[in-house]
């Protein structure tokens, strides 16, 4: 866990990518519930902002 948290802080393309994956697919199954209207309505934002994360930090260095 200290080596995620650490390779969070120095900008490292792997685990960047993997929040940003977390986020789209949280967005994704807010998008597909059909109990709460609020996750619903946010979740097009989380899933934009998962993929916008993701272009950008396939920019970062290995």
């Amino acid at each position: 866990m200290t080596a995620f948290l650490r390779d969070l802080a120095r900008l490292r393309r792997g685990p960047w990518e993997l929040v940003a994956s977390a986020l789209i697919a949280c967005g994704v199954a807010m998008l597909m519930q059909p109990w709460v209207m609020a996750l619903f309505t946010w979740s097009f934002l989380v899933t934009l902002a998962g993929t916008v994360m993701f272009i950008i930090s396939s920019h970062f260095p290995d």
